[in-house]
């Protein structure tokens, strides 16, 4: 699901900040399933960066490639209608 979409979330050399955390939010509360970017001059690794952003969102890390990760979090706005179905086997 994640393979095209486009990174919304760019982390750039002031890695995370209040400032990325609250959009993080924001992006997970819109779209769900996120996917992020970091930009060069970031001191962070993929895996960093999803990690500590997933641990203050509350949102799970579903995949880091290279400089990319995604992350997924059910939506918490309440008119929110289109939420991601899962398929279990």
């Amino acid at each position: 699901m994640a393979h095209q979409l486009s990174p919304l979330l760019l982390i750039g050399k002031n890695n995370i900040t209040e400032t990325v955390l609250a959009q993080t939010n924001d992006l997970l509360n819109d779209h769900e399933l996120i996917k992020g970017q970091l930009q060069e001059g970031s001191l962070l690794t993929a895996k960093e960066a999803a990690a500590e952003l997933a641990e203050n969102t509350g949102a799970a890390v579903v995949q880091t490639i290279g400089h990319r990760f995604v992350l997924y979090r059910r939506s918490r706005r309440k008119d929110y209608k289109n939420y991601i179905q899962l398929v279990r086997e």
